[in-house]
């Protein structure tokens, strides 16, 4: 039997052989998604960037997959002061976090875009790339890139959705372009949470002091940097005024460091309690589900504390006279208060300490002063790049 194919069966057989070729070849070369832009005649040319730092500091930690490049930290600085992440773009990260503060907002606990109230005062994110035990005041996020996730969809605070932010970002006239340049992404379809999280992490990571406050100064030989009433906070602040008659303040134990931080996690006794679970806000606790870390709370840095009050973790005290007078008293004995609250002045044996009086008190306040470093907080690389 004779099989009689016609010219118009033929052509037609070629045209789909000829059409399934050519899908394949896009499916190959093009992006998944044909509804997205191509960004690759867009030149990426990534250059790496060595964060400055004072030469007294220790190297800046970066993760071996971030790795810092001008670009990356541009975008990143962008995405931290742009008010599109938020769910009705009023509210940016910088809304929190502004540098005249050292990056905090100067308020005692802060608000979300729709008018509600937190529970907790912005934490400064001067230096927070030495950050390495946790971040936010409980320690709930383990890295600058997991914490940059968080605010977005907080429902107190930008009260977004990140599939709604990638979308703004998608069809940005620009930020496209920026993702391209950073990451090397070949279409609008690779911006996504992650990326826009490690750029954000990369800017956030160059917010190094200065190395130019009276302090840094004096660690650096200047021996006259400091004042007599400072110098007398600084050896009380780090305990070494036995010599001078001075007493221990006890400071340094959470305050350790050049950063003044210490990376732990403290009942600093501030609240008298009847039992570890009374704790209004339960702090570490709440993240480890540990009864012995209720009332613990990550210690923020000392560095610029002079320009971030109102001060503890929920803005109690809006003088740095209020935080020591709370010192001075040697706390309240809770179960779990950190040993050395209770330990403050000359030690009156049969375990009690004296506290530290009025002039103990304002030469501590002096030295915290000169922790201040206006050199940071007016560093145009670290500003507003939309002003």
């Amino acid at each position: 039997m004779k099989i009689l194919v016609s010219t118009v069966q033929i052509r037609l057989f070629l045209l789909v052989v000829t059409l399934g070729l050519g899908l394949a070849q896009c499916d190959k070369n093009d992006p998944v998604d044909p509804t997205e832009t191509d960004l690759s005649g867009i030149p990426y040319n990534p250059q790496s960037y060595a964060i400055p730092k004072p030469a007294h500091f220790p190297q800046v930690p970066v993760p071996a997959d971030n790795p810092m490049t001008v670009d990356g930290i541009q975008l990143g600085r962008r995405l931290f002061y742009d008010p599109i992440l938020s769910a009705d773009s009023t509210m940016s990260c910088a809304s929190c976090h502004l540098p005249v503060g050292s990056f905090t907002d100067n308020k005692a606990v802060s608000t979300g875009i729709d008018g509600i109230a937190g529970r907790r005062s912005s934490m400064s994110l001067m230096n927070i790339a030495y950050a390495t035990n946790g971040l936010f005041w409980d320690g709930r996020a383990s890295s600058l890139e997991d914490q940059a996730l968080k605010p977005v969809e907080d429902p107190i605070e930008m009260h977004n959705t990140w599939p709604n932010v990638i979308e703004k970002l998608k069809k940005h006239a620009t930020y496209p372009t920026y993702f391209r340049k950073a990451f090397g992404i070949r279409s609008t379809g690779e911006i996504t949470k992650e990326l826009a999280a490690q750029a954000i992490a990369q800017f956030e990571r160059t917010l190094i002091s200065s190395g130019t406050s009276k302090f840094d100064r004096f660690l650096q030989g200047d021996v006259d940097a400091l004042d007599d009433e400072e110098f007398d906070g600084k050896l009380m602040f780090f305990d070494e005024g036995a010599s001078y008659g001075l007493p221990d303040a006890q400071c340094f134990h959470c305050h350790g460091g050049l950063t003044l931080t210490g990376n732990q996690y403290f009942n600093n006794g501030l609240d008298s309690v009847a039992s570890l679970d009374d704790f209004v806000d339960k702090g570490r606790g709440e993240v480890t589900g540990k009864q012995k870390n209720n009332g613990q709370f990550r210690t923020p840095t000392l560095r610029n504390i002079a320009l971030t009050a109102p001060y503890m973790h929920d803005g109690r005290f809006t003088t740095l006279d209020q935080v020591m007078l709370q010192y001075a008293d040697n706390g309240f004995g809770v179960e779990n208060e950190d040993i050395f609250i209770g330990q403050m002045g000359f030690p009156l044996g049969n375990g009690s300490y004296s506290g530290l009086n009025a002039y103990q008190r304002s030469a501590i306040v002096k030295f915290l002063h000169a922790l201040t470093d206006t050199t940071f907080v007016q560093n145009p690389d670290i500003q507003n790049p939309f002003k």
